[in-house]
């Protein structure tokens, strides 16, 4: 009780109370069947784990060389020159390679970035949520539709 004094009153229980979950697994040990397969699930949980690890150290790997080849590239985006509003809500570039802009407006310099700014290679960590946001195809379809 001493503990929870020195903690005090600020301290909170529903950490501890979430160990509860766990109670039903006493049932495991009465039924041979379910020993069986609790035993095989944990067994695969080393395997699938290092296949977890080797997947991250490629996403890293990838966000590294994004980091590389396109830091603040994606902050650039057409505005228009006369009223300089924005003209379109994709990255562009000024020479060849690059998805030009069309007549009458400018590619400028401030734009937060495609998804509201998480998709980037700015840093590190957004680099590795890009390359997971990449390999797992989420929002394709609005790239695909747009």
């Amino acid at each position: 009780m001493k503990i929870l004094a020195t903690v005090g009153s600020d301290f909170d229980l529903r950490t501890l109370r979430a160990v509860r979950v766990l109670r039903p697994l006493k049932l495991v040990s009465g039924i041979p069947s379910l020993q069986v397969v609790l035993k095989s699930i944990m067994k695969a949980m080393v395997p699938l784990l290092q296949i977890g690890l080797l997947l991250f150290f490629a996403i890293l790997m990838f966000a590294i060389i994004g980091v590389e080849f396109y830091m603040g590239k994606f902050h650039t985006t057409c505005f228009n020159v006369d009223t300089g509003e924005r003209a379109a809500a994709f990255p562009c570039g000024t020479e060849a390679p690059a998805r030009m802009c069309p007549n009458g407006t400018e590619c400028t310099e401030y734009w937060i970035g495609p998804n509201y700014g998480i998709t980037n290679f700015d840093n590190i960590l957004f680099a590795v949520l890009t390359v997971f946001q990449c390999i797992t195809m989420e929002g394709w379809v609005d790239i695909l539709y747009n």
